[in-house]
């Protein structure tokens, strides 16, 4: 993809999503994520209706007027975005591939964020940290965000989600909102996702394709493993094959869904062809 085209894919991804963050999500995610907790402002004169235990005493005494101090929520927080880029995220049957949905879900959180003056990073990771941009502020850090989940080419096509929470602890000492964007066709995290719950905010959108679910009956296809790059001849027409992949694809589902549950994260499953809007709308609306 060379600049030009780039830059126009980012552009339509920013009208689209900032559109959706400006007059649908900003107050939700506002209202749903809330600050670390109550900052002293400033001291002023008592008046009628205010908590008196919040009278300065000291003040009051020294002014023979009562005077009350003024709290305000500290509002900014950082948002990290986990972000799969492993190989079966390029696979799609309908319109986008998971990998694009996946974009537009993370621009959308990434301008709510900044509506709210938060921070915004971004872990990509396969099987490794394939990227790690630390968390800033404002529209030209996410329009690199933006860039970077479009054009960055992956060094591994396989995944593991266990290594990625351990270097979001490393980095991340003070609790964030973190949202993890994978189809999480893997396992072996749930305890590393305990750990890194206790800390940050977790909530984990499991982006799928409903031609994933269960192989249909075409006969002898060639087919390849998009994290193994293996092809192999698969009789489709076989009750086995299709039980035996249908068994594994409902473990992994499972799997995901106990993990992120008992650690108490969030969870949202979105399909290709779902509207992702409606999705993080419900689960901001049950949150808050």
């Amino acid at each position: 993809m060379n600049t030009k085209e780039l830059l126009k894919k980012v552009r339509k991804i920013e009208i689209k999503t900032r559109r959706l963050s400006d007059h649908i999500f900003g107050g939700e995610y506002h209202s749903t994520f809330k600050g670390r907790g109550m900052t002293f402002s400033e001291v002023r004169q008592y008046q009628y209706g205010d908590d008196v235990r919040n009278i300065d005493w000291n003040v009051t005494a020294r002014t023979n007027e009562p005077h009350i101090k003024v709290f305000e929520e500290e509002r900014e927080l950082t948002m990290m975005l986990m972000v799969d880029i492993s190989g079966s995220e390029f696979f799609g049957t309908e319109k986008q591939f998971k990998s694009e949905v996946i974009t537009e879900i993370a621009a959308t959180l990434a301008f709510s964020a900044t509506q709210n003056n938060d921070k915004i990073g971004l872990i990509l990771f396969s099987d490794i940290i394939e990227l790690y941009v630390p968390p800033k502020k404002g529209r030209s850090h996410v329009l690199r965000i933006i860039r970077e989940l479009i054009e960055f080419n992956p060094k591994s096509r396989r995944t593991n989600f266990a290594e990625a929470l351990k270097f979001l602890s490393s980095v991340m000492k003070k609790k964030a909102i973190v949202f993890v964007l994978s189809d999480f066709i893997t396992d072996e995290y749930q305890h590393t996702l305990k750990i890194a719950s206790k800390r940050h905010d977790v909530t984990g959108i499991r982006i799928y394709d409903k031609h994933e679910v269960a192989i249909p009956n075409l006969g002898m296809v060639q087919m390849q493993d998009e994290e193994t790059g293996k092809q192999l001849l698969v009789h489709t027409g076989s009750k086995k094959v299709r039980a035996n992949y249908a068994k594994f694809y409902e473990d992994r589902v499972a799997y995901y869904k106990d993990s992120f549950t008992k650690s108490g994260a969030g969870v949202i499953d979105c399909r290709v062809d779902e509207s992702y809007v409606k999705k993080l709308l419900g689960y901001f609306k049950r949150r808050g």
